[in-house]
């Protein structure tokens, strides 16, 4: 799990958004990235898939599965806990 960097990021209408990588993790073969916003506070964190294009270039996804989300977040909790101990 790596932890604590921050990226710029755009959203739906083109603007430039900060976040902070709160951690990335695996789960199921699948790659996520916890994020938090930095220039919006009160908005708790976000969850995206990372992915690949066909160039080998990293992509974030955010995930609207609401069971993906979820289990996401659930392995995500038992992993910070497993860090705690």
């Amino acid at each position: 799990m790596k932890l604590r960097n921050r990226i710029e990021l755009f959203d739906e209408y083109g603007e430039k958004r900060e976040f902070e990588v709160v951690a990335t993790f695996g789960l199921d073969d699948v790659d996520y990235a916890i994020l938090i916003p930095i220039d919006q506070s009160g908005e708790g964190t976000w969850l995206f898939r990372m992915e690949k294009d066909d160039k080998g270039e990293l992509l974030l996804k955010i995930v609207e599965d609401d069971q993906e989300i979820k289990d996401a977040y659930s392995a995500y909790e038992s992993l910070m806990k497993e860090r705690m101990q």
